[in-house]
């Protein structure tokens, strides 16, 4: 056999070996098409495919971090504002990803945006800012039904921003305030019950208890005394020196 021959063949294999000889990494497997018809995934590890005749698609299975593009919303109650989230998911079934849609990437972005359009407009602003998760699960249900098919499961997905306009800031503020100041009053107003309760109680228990007026008086006396006052100016009633005085004379 002449060198040229030996040449021509050792050059073929060169190039058929790469073509050949397959190696997918633990987080991929290779989807192989013999003439156009699936023959199934592959791998990891290394495997052979017949050059020419079959075709492989490799398939990326680690979780994919999804940022989904600010969208306008107008929620239930007329307000508009703007809201990202984020989804993750990755494929579980590599040949649906590859036969079943042109680019799942692509077509899991695509139908985030119009899940989060969809959903957050059936919702009022109150619960787009205080019920979040609840709506990150209704997100993640929706857009895994949709994406089921094509081999992609979605396990996450999270508003991450809300933004509203000035005007709905300013008065937002301005509603938390009255309502700081009306919770204020409640409290203010609750508490002046309570010592008007307490007053009409002690009145009570007073009135039916003459001397109890008079421990009331040593004792408001010996709290001013404790003060550094030069003058004290203290009433006296007259019950009070009756009881230090005999019981008075009858009257014949």
């Amino acid at each position: 056999m002449s060198p040229i021959i030996i040449g021509v063949i050792v050059v073929v294999i060169l190039i058929l070996i790469p073509m050949t000889v397959k190696i997918v990494t633990e987080f991929e497997r290779g989807v192989v098409f013999r003439l156009g018809r699936l023959v199934g995934a592959k791998g990891p590890g290394l495997f052979l495919i017949i050059p020419f005749i079959d075709r492989m698609v490799k398939v990326d299975l680690r979780v994919v971090t999804m940022d989904v593009p600010s969208q306008e919303v107008i929620t239930r109650d007329n307000v508009t504002v703007r809201v990202n989230a984020v989804v993750y998911f990755r494929v579980v079934d590599p040949e649906s990803s590859v036969v079943k849609v042109l680019d799942h990437i692509r077509a899991t972005s695509q139908i985030s945006q119009t899940t989060l359009r969809n959903v957050l407009g059936q919702s009022e602003l109150d619960e787009l800012l205080t019920k979040r998760e609840k709506l990150n699960q209704m997100l993640q249900k929706i857009i895994d039904e949709h994406t089921d098919p094509w081999g992609v499961k979605v396990s996450t997905v999270e508003i991450k921003e809300v933004e509203l306009a000035e005007e709905m800031k300013r008065s937002m503020a301005a509603q938390a305030e009255a309502e700081r100041e009306r919770r204020a009053k409640i409290i203010h107003a609750e508490g002046e019950l309570q010592a008007s309760e307490k007053l009409a109680q002690a009145a009570h228990i007073i009135g039916q208890e003459p001397s109890a007026i008079q421990l009331r008086y040593l004792s408001t006396l010996s709290e001013i005394a404790s003060e550094k006052n030069s003058t004290i100016l203290f009433p006296l009633p007259i019950e009070f020196l009756k009881a230090f005085g005999g019981k008075p004379e009858e009257k014949k």
